[in-house]
């Protein structure tokens, strides 16, 4: 094989030279190189040195290429020298004038953008005028044009939707828009949701320390779910204060046993800190003021206090009189003391960092598996307590792994990220949102039955139908399926959870980009 190869090169050299002959040209570097190549071609055969001019063509501009095909430039000299006398008709002047206009009209269409009544926009314009200000790196530009992009593929302007009932909607004319509603205030009266109050009453009658509820609570709690036109009768306002002052006095009797339980740790912390400190024979500034504080406590606190008043009093005194030799010794170790301290608090952040990313996709930035269940089991606690209810939707986005092969890992992580911001602007704080593994998404929705977490899906599914997913200029096309379930409807959590995830691939199975419930 090699030997065939080396006879075919032996003959194009002939050819090569036969070519120079012909056309009367000197057996130069240059001309033999470009008779060499024609030879090659002819011959069908691909030499490496030859194919420099297109290496180099595939790195200039499209306008650049179209001026080098119409010179028909074939050789490496031949582009060498269209190039350099294309640089040295080119004005430095006049490129820096067009780059500062470019810069300037820039910069005046990020002011426009901070005037604008999106908020995300308009930071987002802020940042970038600044960073233009500061002679950036072509990495930095880079950086804000992909955050551009991003907030191109994420941005919804759905929420117009919800003005349609009160005039026509002009998606390209705010102001329009707002001039244009008519809206009643019987009509804002008659979108009073009862439902809604009864539900936050509801909520607010749960003891914030006590950690049950009484028999009067519960009796009036059932009754507000069973009716909640109840919640617009007269009669009502007196059985809710009535109610109200129960919950209080459960919160105020668990601060009793709090109080008293206190008690004995104070005791126990006087005699000790006595003990410590006997051999001490002053006192400090610092716990002069601490007895002038305790001593301002008023005889009208309530009465469960007033013996714990008296026990940190008891402290101050003793600390009064025996604190010198135990403010000598620590001043004498004061710098081991400080150096401990800031070590204390080094490894607290860390601790503190290592614990939201433990519960944190490193990607999407939501709730990690390891999350979502701890929240699952609170959720299933609340229902079993109080009967609370709460909704299951499964996410999956639809042929994922052709994203990935079609356009690469890095497009499908910000495809990835970009639903994710989705998910969360579609979801109430009170929602729990999450990643469950690959392109699979699980989100937990408080007191929501079946048809409003169908209803919720559903919203996502189209917002995701209709968003630009963008990456490197270029469009990918998403669409996801989803699965709907209610713990009221299941013996357990799991089955709940399990439930939904068969719901989901029962979408998938009927044609996916579709909800099933």
């Amino acid at each position: 094989m090699v030997q065939g190869e080396n006879m075919q090169i032996h003959k194009i050299i002939k050819q090569a030279i036969k070519r120079l002959e012909r056309e009367g040209k000197s057996l130069t570097p240059d001309f033999y190189a470009e008779a060499f190549c024609k030879e090659a071609k002819v011959a069908g055969v691909k030499v490496g040195d030859c194919e420099h001019v297109n290496k180099l063509m595939e790195t200039l501009s499209p306008a650049l290429k179209k001026e080098i095909k119409n010179y028909r430039i074939q050789t490496l000299s031949e582009l060498t020298r269209f190039l350099i006398a294309k640089i040295n008709r080119t004005d430095p002047t006049k490129c820096t004038k067009q780059l500062e206009a470019q810069i300037a009209l820039n910069k005046a269409i990020l002011k426009a953008i901070s005037k604008l009544h999106n908020l995300k926009a308009k930071e987002l314009a802020k940042k970038s005028i600044t960073m233009l200000n500061e002679n950036p790196t072509p990495t930095e530009i880079d950086h804000f044009k992909q955050l551009w992009e991003n907030f191109v593929a994420t941005y919804d302007d759905t929420f117009l939707e919800k003005l349609k009932p009160y005039g026509k909607v002009y998606t390209d004319d705010l102001e329009k828009t707002i001039q244009n509603l008519k809206i009643a205030n019987e009509e804002i009266q008659n979108n009073f949701n009862i439902e809604k109050a009864t539900s936050i009453l509801i909520h607010s009658l749960t003891p914030s320390i006590a950690s049950d509820i009484n028999d009067d609570i519960k009796e009036f709690i059932e009754k507000l779910k069973e009716n909640p036109e109840l919640l617009i009768e007269e009669s009502i306002e007196e059985q809710v204060k009535q109610v109200v002052q129960a919950r209080i006095a459960l919160d105020k009797e668990n601060v009793k046993e709090m109080v008293a339980s206190l008690e004995g740790i104070l005791d126990k912390l006087s005699e000790r800190l006595i003990n410590m400190i006997e051999q001490s024979d002053g006192s400090t500034g610092e716990i002069q003021r601490i007895k002038k504080e305790l001593e301002s406590f008023t005889k009208q606190s309530e009465i469960n206090f007033q013996n714990t008043h008296k026990q940190l009093y008891t402290i101050a005194i003793a600390l009064e009189e025996n604190t010198v030799g135990f403010k000598q010794n620590l001043e004498e170790h004061q710098c081991d003391v400080n150096a401990l301290q800031e070590r204390v608090k080094e490894l607290e952040a860390e601790l503190k960092k290592v614990q939201e990313e433990a519960k944190t996709d490193f990607l999407t930035k939501l709730y990690n598996k390891r999350a979502i269940e701890e929240f699952f089991a609170i959720k299933e606690g609340e229902y079993k307590r109080y009967n609370r209810n709460y909704s299951v939707v499964m996410f999956d986005l639809d042929h994922f792994k052709k994203v990935n092969d079609t356009y690469g890992h890095e497009a499908g992580d910000v495809v990835l990220k970009a639903f994710a911001t989705i998910l969360k602007r579609s979801s109430r704080d009170v929602d729990i949102v999450g990643r469950f593994g690959g392109e699979e998404f699980i989100v937990l929705l408080s007191d929501t039955d079946k048809e409003g977490a169908y209803i919720y899906a559903e919203k996502v599914r189209k917002h995701v139908q209709t968003a630009k997913f963008m990456y490197k200029d270029k469009r990918i096309p998403v669409t996801l399926s989803a699965g709907v379930a209610q713990r009221s409807e299941y013996p357990s959590m799991l089955a709940t959870i399990e439930a939904a995830d068969a719901n989901l691939y029962k979408a998938k199975r009927s044609g996916r980009n579709q909800v099933a419930k």
